[in-house]
């Protein structure tokens, strides 16, 4: 998800910790249903990546239905009830940043759904710091249209060069390893095949954990399914040391000069410059033409485009 960085707002919290693999983790930061709308501010605020897409404030996300509490978990998704202009400001959604900024970070997210694999649509769940592409970003759960793979992402400053890490990895690394490269834009990006991982297929499982890990030397994230989490992280002593090879190992860069001050971002937009742009090498373009003309016009595709979130946990 390339940003522009997360929205300045005052009193944002800082933390700051420097994690490496063999240590123990202490807890930081739990996010859930007792604390999540007071953690998390709604963003309304127009689309970076030029989507198709209306982010709500937090009361007309609340007063649609598009923002709750639901048992013990939170909810959050898009409109799937209206047809719209396709020439309008495009479909309702919620856009969520974490107020807390961390510097360093074992973040573990454990999601009962994620949004599903539909035409137009376009999910993520990312980190990123202030001033993109200055601050950094890392693309933790991200895809397009069908996709059922995800795709994990770096996007930098110039001068970020990875490569794969001792850990090794799962997943496959795609296109540039100068993280830099297009102002940023393009990213290094390693695609993870497991095919559980996203959208659809992750939902059909019951959902599943990702855990993210950065230091000065390593990125890595990992992603188990429902019944594969290690009982470590779900005890909450999580020790990445035993988790063997993560889906992507990002290793070679000064990582702490790329990466700083990052806030936890949540989103789900529309068409854009990533599924938008791609819309025409899809079977999507068989059903229609245009992306915004089929989102406009099918709500009813989006019936499973929400999150739905048990925890976020941010360890030291």
């Amino acid at each position: 998800m390339l940003s522009l960085g997360p929205i300045p707002r005052h009193g944002t919290i800082l933390i700051t910790f420097f994690a490496v693999a063999s240590q123990a983790y202490t807890l930081v930061n739990n996010f859930n249903s007792a604390n999540w709308m007071s953690s998390f501010q709604v963003q309304s605020i127009p689309d970076p990546t030029g989507g198709f897409v209306t982010y709500l404030t937090q009361a007309e996300a609340e007063a649609d239905g598009l923002y709750k509490i639901q048992g013990n978990q939170v909810y959050f998704g898009v409109d799937n009830t209206h047809v719209i202009s396709p020439t309008g400001p495009g479909r309702n959604s919620v856009r969520l940043q974490s107020n807390a900024a961390y510097n360093n970070a074992l973040i573990i997210g454990d999601f009962a759904h994620m949004p599903g694999s539909d035409c137009g649509i376009w999910p993520a769940f990312w980190v990123v710091g202030p001033n993109w592409p200055s601050g950094g970003e890392i693309d933790i759960i991200e895809g397009v249209n069908i996709g059922v793979q995800d795709q994990v992402t770096l996007h930098t400053s110039p001068g970020c060069t990875v490569n794969v890490g001792t850990q090794g990895q799962t997943g496959t690394s795609t296109g540039d390893p100068s993280c830099g490269d297009g102002g940023g834009y393009n990213g290094c990006a390693v695609v993870d095949y497991v095919g559980t991982s996203y959208g659809t297929a992750f939902n059909s499982v019951g959902g599943g954990v990702y855990a993210t890990l950065w230091n000065a030397s390593v990125i890595e994230i990992w992603y188990w399914a429902r019944n594969q989490v290690p009982a470590d992280v779900t005890a909450g002593t999580p020790n990445p040391a035993s988790w063997g090879s993560p889906a992507a190992d990002f290793s070679g860069c000064l990582f702490d000069t790329y990466f700083k001050n990052m806030n936890i971002i949540f989103d789900t937009t529309f068409c854009g410059s990533w599924a938008g742009a791609v819309w025409g090498q899809s079977y999507c373009a068989t059903v229609d033409a245009s992306c915004s003309d089929y989102v406009a016009k099918n709500p009813q595709a989006y019936a499973d485009g929400y999150w739905l979130v048990n925890s976020v946990k941010v360890y030291q």
